[in-house]
């Protein structure tokens, strides 16, 4: 069973209003507005979480440049302090003897 040519565009014509009564009853239209609505909604959704998302990560940033400083200044007082009692330890032993 083949379609004519004739049954193609009938069908082509009339898919929109099928697909139409098939989602709940509304036109066309009032389905579109209602997307674009939504669609409105999820961006400016999205923006708000992009911007979350970015204050966060500098949040983060500004931890981690704390956290860097806390170690740098803990591995210079490390060395100094294993010099100073390394320069003691030597001279200690220099005199004593």
């Amino acid at each position: 069973m083949n379609l004519a040519t004739e049954d193609i565009r009938f069908i082509k014509e009339h898919l929109g209003e099928w697909l139409a009564e098939q989602s709940l009853g509304k036109p066309p239209a009032v389905y579109e507005i209602e997307l674009r609505e939504r669609m409105v909604r999820v961006e400016e959704e999205l923006k708000h979480q992009r911007e979350l998302i970015k204050t966060i990560l500098e949040q983060m940033d500004k931890r981690f440049e704390a956290l860097t400083r806390r170690i740098d200044r803990f591995m210079i007082w490390s060395f100094a302090i294993t010099l100073t009692v390394g320069g003691l330890v030597v001279i200690l032993l220099k005199l004593l003897p």
